[in-house]
């Protein structure tokens, strides 16, 4: 293809964005990316009823979160300007005349009522889907069933209408999905979907094929729900003398619930206690804040990565990818066709294997903020220390402060089932002779002398030091079980060390 790809990404301002949006927008960037293209960012919205205040910013703060900002946008507009389509409304009408005057398209002056009376008919009838299409248009109050000096009239009076396509009735309407392969819907399925509304705003289905066009968008990547719509699509496409420089179309598979029955909705993600959202999203009429997955400790690139592999993959067992090997690899053609189950502990896997492979300095710098939050302090010498003994047992972030909060704060009460059974006079011996020795010695005190100078403490006692090394962890942390026990003395240090031990000795009692 020689001339340049553009793609866009076109969420409606109604709530918070779904994590399913998010790898709808990701998918777009990174074929964007991967073709030298560009990728737009174009707010939908045309529904001013469903309208929610700080969707948009939240929209735009999400993508630039995950570090998948658009080209062009409404916060950095390019020749396409505007990007919101209720800034580009005078313009629709004019394309959906045009549909008029072409045959294309027709006024319905229909009420509610009559289309509530219409549908009931059909019902009575026993039609299985009541639709205002090729045969019940005939019956219904239209510029197709009135004389034209009427319609002129109703217009000239400004009696409320909409503007509906004219669905031929027997037509097989035939499109290439670049995920699906060829898709055909008989034109007798469809109906005469409304394009533009009785408040002068177009529906989606008029507006993104007009926006699309103006816009030069080469390739239409989004979810599944709009497969139906396509055929439709097509239609427009060829009704506007467009076809030649129409889109190609590519369908998401969906993000499936964890056990693969349905759609995910928040609903299932909040039953099993996950986000569905990016970030943090207040809902400004209930008042109410739903889960994000940055505020839940998980790390853009995590995110990224676990996203492309929820309907894509490279082809190989390869799973860790940064965002540019991700673009690298990245093709439309291996995106699966079926749903796919949103697997919340891979997620978690994926966030856990960046986590590590940040630097000790990176993680300290986690560690340092949760720890000054407490009112504390430490030095970013020895939060590394800690960021590096904890790393391999944290999912999140707050985990290094969360589980290795021993390391500056000792305990004031023991696991009191590790005590009873664990705690016994072997312990104390080599605990007191452990005190004693720390006393005596001078120098570092690193992992291996810490051991060494414990190994020799239980040797002079005759005692088998695995016989009491969980008491020990015990006496020190108050739990039972951690990260490796010699890293944790050579952070606390030789005098905290034996504080600690001093006071197990003196609060637990051998039973």
């Amino acid at each position: 293809m020689n001339k340049e790809v553009r793609v866009r990404f076109a969420p409606s301002p109604t709530g918070a964005l779904h994590i399913g949006g998010v790898r709808t927008a990701l998918y777009n960037y990174l074929y964007a990316r991967k073709t030298g293209g560009k990728f737009l960012l174009r707010i939908e919205d045309t529904d001013q009823n469903r309208f929610v205040p700080g969707a948009e910013e939240y929209i735009k703060d999400a993508l630039d979160w995950l570090g998948i900002s658009p080209d062009e946008s409404p916060w950095n507009p390019g020749n396409s300007s505007p990007y919101r389509q209720s800034e580009r409304k005078p313009m629709y009408m004019q394309y959906a005349i045009d549909l008029i005057e072409k045959g294309h398209a027709y006024y319905a002056f229909d009420t509610s009522e009559e289309l509530d009376a219409m549908r009931e008919r059909l019902t009575a009838a026993r039609v299985v889907s009541p639709q205002y299409n090729s045969i019940t248009r005939t019956q219904m109050k239209n510029s197709l069933t009135l004389p034209e000096d009427e319609v002129k009239a109703k217009l000239a009076s400004g009696e409320a209408y909409v503007i509906r396509v004219k669905i031929p009735r027997k037509e097989e309407v035939r499109l290439h999905d670049l995920i699906r392969g060829w898709v055909m819907v008989h034109s007798s399925t469809l109906d005469d979907k409304v394009l533009m509304k009785s408040d002068g705003m177009p529906t989606y289905h008029l507006a993104n094929i007009v926006d699309d066009h103006l816009m030069k968008i080469t390739h239409v990547i989004r979810g599944e729900e709009w497969l139906p719509s396509a055929p439709l699509h097509v239609l427009l496409y060829k009704y506007f003398g467009w076809e030649a420089t129409m889109p190609e179309f590519a369908h998401l598979p969906l993000l499936l619930k964890p056990d693969g029955n349905g759609k995910l909705s928040k609903r299932d993600a909040d039953k099993h206690g996950f986000p569905v959202f990016p970030m943090d999203w207040k809902d400004p009429n209930s008042g109410e804040t739903a889960m994000g997955f940055r505020e839940g400790g998980y790390l853009p690139e995590a995110m990224l990565n676990f996203l492309a592999f929820l309907g894509w993959n490279p082809g190989d067992h390869k799973e860790i990818f940064s965002l540019e090997e991700l673009v690298d690899a990245f093709s439309i053609e291996r995106i699966g066709k079926s749903g796919t189950k949103f697997d919340i502990n891979k997620a978690k896997w994926f966030n856990e294997q960046y986590l590590r492979a940040k630097s000790d300095e990176e993680l300290a710098a986690y560690l340092i903020a949760d720890i000054e939050k407490e009112g504390l302090s430490v030095d970013k010498e020895k939060a590394a220390k800690i960021a590096q003994v904890m790393k391999e047992r944290a999912t999140f972030p707050a985990d290094l402060w969360k589980e290795g909060k021993f390391m500056l704060i000792a305990p004031t009460s023991f696991d009191d089932e590790i005590a009873g059974k664990k705690w016994n006079a072997e312990v104390v011996t080599v605990l007191a002779t452990y005190i004693e020795k720390l006393a005596t010695h001078t120098g570092d005190f690193t992992p291996e002398i810490a051991k060494a100078v414990l190994e020799e403490s239980a040797e002079a006692n005759g005692i088998k030091l695995g016989k009491v090394m969980q008491a020990v962890r015990l006496a020190v942390t108050g739990v039972g079980a951690g990260p490796d026990l010699m890293a944790v003395f050579s952070i606390i240090g030789k005098e905290e060390l034996s504080k600690r031990i001093k006071f197990a000795l003196d609060t637990l009692q051998v039973r």
